[in-house]
């Protein structure tokens, strides 16, 4: 697996999202279409394993979180950039979505769920906001963000 070829993986999944809207009917239709128990979702993870552990993805970290965007928004991804995290039982940083977020969490260890979602995509609507959380173990969150937007944002601590 090389970053070519990640992105390669990736831009199938976005090419499918295209241009629909980011709402519960995207969420449903990813969750249909690419199972957390299928094919697609699978080479993802054999995919981000392999990046991760060769270095070339989630290459940084802070406050225990290991990230990285390793794809930049283009026309290839359909203005979708992609960015990986790997969180074990934290919560991270207060965040909003201008235009929505796409997630695809995989749970690496224990029964981990991210925003008490276990595996399987979640999709976040535009203007939505949250405190990313993973309980319950370790994750993989792969988010696809249309045109790379994301808000961090300053908020009471909770």
């Amino acid at each position: 697996m090389t970053p070519d070829d990640f992105s390669k993986l990736l831009n199938d999944v976005s090419e499918t999202i295209g241009a629909r809207p980011l709402d519960a009917e995207l969420d449903a239709f990813l969750n249909e279409t690419y199972p957390g128990d299928g094919d697609v979702v699978a080479k993802i993870e054999d995919a981000c394993k392999t990046g991760i552990a060769e270095g070339w993805l989630c290459q940084n970290e802070h406050g225990g979180i290991r990230f990285g965007r390793p794809i930049k928004p283009s026309l290839a991804q359909h203005n979708f950039s992609v960015d990986l995290v790997v969180m074990d039982d934290c919560k991270g940083p207060h965040h909003a979505h201008p235009t929505g977020e796409i997630d695809l969490i995989l749970p690496v260890e224990g029964d981990a769920t991210f925003d008490g979602r276990g595996r399987g995509w979640l999709v976040y609507g535009p203007g939505t906001a949250h405190y990313p959380t993973v309980t319950g173990g370790k994750a993989i969150v792969l988010y696809l963000l249309p045109n790379g937007e994301i808000e961090f944002t300053r908020s009471k601590k909770s």
